[in-house]
């Protein structure tokens, strides 16, 4: 007797556990429903890879998690508590806080673009009104448990008959196809630089798809580095700029002045000095000098980029950007200037097949000596065009030699000196290196500067700053000031000298350009993240990097997050500050910000 009661308790326990795994099936088609939502924020496949990757990754991603809450939070309960109804009201309980949890998720990554986490949930929670802009949040929870209540009953008085027909095995073997075949397609498509594959390795929450790109090189295997840039990232429509623009008529300008821009790859602000740099030390007391300037970013991509688009670096990584020039060059080109960029061949092909210097005419060279070498023959290239021009015109100067500490064969520089900053013996030599390549740089600023007419609107820059440490991989994620704080002088015909002590960053040139050049009436807010140069900003705030890893520059803090919403706080200092919450309301306006062209 006691036998039977224990072999009945068995058959109830499998029963149970049984249907648990149909429920956990059923819940894992819920998820993927719901789960298209996030399709909406980041874009609909191109191709057919594109969708034969979407589909198994979907059923595997979303069945997985299905499963995994099964097992957490139902599988235990079945053993504790076998009773079928207590057991079905629960598991609806938790099929709709999972599903309502998942719905929210994709609330918060359409709106910020990140997945849920601490920080996301803290910037969720205060901004939770704009969040939720309707009563949907009572009606889908409530509607949401009825279907659960629904199908675990269905589920459950059916039971027996899925048994018999021994569609369970069949399931599972499907779903493990479709999750093992994802991870096995996403490591062809890493290796492969498959882009159509591997934008949507962030889309879904909980996802890291497996990746061979490490082993491949250890291996000695080379991917294919294609570039496929054919898809759209967003399903919304791009609005850039929001309004036509509505300029002055070449006709109607009284006058045109020429514009020159000279970017420097790794110039730190702290560097400028009459020792190193005393051509530009002298020329920015002679001018507007920025002493509070940040560049877009602390690689030459994001720093460009916020020069030409006025843009937060995370409109960077959005294809439509691929494809769409500039407004400023474009004004410019209708404004009938001549426009110019001169740059390495290292530096052009990093925008290679984008639309960033499309209306300019691009000059590259290239120095098997070095990248010094390189910077000569630019500038010698800018002074001959210049000279030849009849009409106004736009360059862009981008010298690179200080990011690889370089200087010419032969290069006689100056004394060594201590660091200003504390440093380790090796960066130490790295730091004097770097004074050396600075110097160099000095002397072809002067070079191109005498060369100008005093009516050339000048701006002088870098397009990011430098820290010294030779690991370029650390180097590409620091986001110390000494990485992104950059000088900024420009002379403005017939303007004084000045000293301009509010902050400034890379987004502020294109309005500048617009506005007080080209005379273009528009709300700046049509075309740019930024303000004019010449007037304080309204935002307390700078967004510096791109949609991988970024920073957000306060006036005492500066907080650093990477695209899972991992974030670390650091003081003005950049150290380390423990036990310190983020201020919500102004990373709000960051994140909206970077989405607030799709949002027209």
């Amino acid at each position: 007797m006691v036998e039977r009661k224990k072999q009945m308790t068995r058959d109830k326990v499998s029963r149970l556990v049984n249907w648990g795994h149909w429920f956990a099936f059923f819940n894992g088609f819920l998820a993927m429903i719901v789960g298209a939502r996030y399709l909406s924020s980041v874009g609909y496949p191109e191709t057919i890879i594109g969708w034969g990757y979407l589909a198994i990754s979907t059923i595997g991603h979303f069945s997985f998690l299905a499963f995994i809450v099964y097992v957490v939070f139902l599988f235990p309960v079945t053993l504790l508590l076998p009773y079928s109804k207590i057991l079905r009201g629960y598991a609806a309980l938790v099929a709709t806080l999972g599903l309502c949890i998942l719905l929210y998720d994709t609330i918060v990554y359409d709106d910020y673009g990140i997945h849920l986490s601490p920080f996301a949930f803290d910037l969720a929670w205060t901004d939770l009104n704009a969040l939720l802009k309707s009563t949907s949040y009572i009606a889908t929870p409530t509607a949401i448990i009825l279907i659960e209540l629904t199908a675990a009953n269905f589920i459950w008085k059916r039971i027996e008959k899925l048994e018999k027909k021994q569609l369970g095995n069949k399931a599972i073997a499907f779903v493990g196809i479709c999750f093992i075949s994802s991870h096995l397609v996403h490591i062809w498509a890493d290796a492969s630089d498959v882009t159509q594959i591997t934008r949507f390795d962030d889309t879904y929450p909980l996802s890291y798809p497996a990746t061979a790109r490490s082993f491949m090189e250890s291996h000695g295997i080379e991917g294919t580095n294609s570039d496929d840039n054919s898809y759209q990232t967003k399903a919304r429509k791009l609005s850039y700029p929001v309004a036509p623009l509505e300029c002055k008529a070449p006709a109607e300008l009284q006058e045109q002045a020429n514009v020159l821009i000279i970017t420097v790859d790794g110039l730190r602000a702290d560097m400028v000095n009459e020792l190193t740099m005393p051509f530009l030390t002298q020329y920015q007391a002679d001018n507007k000098q920025f002493s509070e300037h940040y560049s877009g970013g602390n690689q030459f991509k994001t720093g460009m980029f916020a020069l030409f688009y006025g843009l937060q670096g995370n409109y960077g990584d959005r294809k439509e950007f691929y494809h769409t020039a500039p407004i400023m060059t474009d004004a410019l080109t209708k404004a009938g200037y001549q426009q110019a960029i001169f740059l390495s061949e290292e530096n052009q092909r990093v925008f290679e097949g984008r639309s960033i210097f499309d209306g300019l005419t691009i000059f590259t060279n290239h120095s098997e000596t070095s990248s010094a070498q390189t910077d000569m023959k630019n500038v010698q290239q800018f002074v001959d065009w210049s000279a030849e021009q009849q009409s106004h015109w736009f360059s862009l100067v981008n010298l690179s030699a200080p990011k690889h500490y370089d200087t010419p064969i032969g290069f006689l520089g100056i004394e060594t000196v201590k660091p200003h900053i504390d440093l380790k013996p090796a960066q130490r030599v790295l730091y004097n290196q770097y004074r050396q390549s600075l110097y160099f740089i000095d002397q072809q600023l002067q070079k191109i500067v005498s060369a100008l007419s005093d009516d050339t609107v000048v701006m002088i820059t870098g397009t990011h700053g430098q820290v010294f440490n030779s690991n370029t991989s650390e180097v590409n994620q620091n986001l110390s000031p000494g990485n992104v704080q950059v000088p900024f002088v420009m002379h403005w015909p017939k303007a004084g000298a000045d000293n301009v002590t509010y902050r400034t960053s890379h987004y502020g040139i294109v309005p500048t350009v617009m506005s007080h050049i080209l005379h273009c009436d528009n709300p700046i807010t049509d075309y740019s993240s930024g303000y004019s140069l010449l007037q304080p900003s309204e935002q307390s705030w700078v967004y510096i990097g791109d949609s991988r890893t970024f920073a957000i520059y306060q006036s005492e803090e500066i907080t650093v997050l990477d695209r899972h919403g991992k974030y670390r706080i650091y003081d003005i200092d950049y150290q380390k500050r423990l036990k310190h919450k983020l201020s919500a309301p102004e990373l709000i306006q960051v994140m909206r910000e970077g989405r607030r062209l799709y949002n027209q």
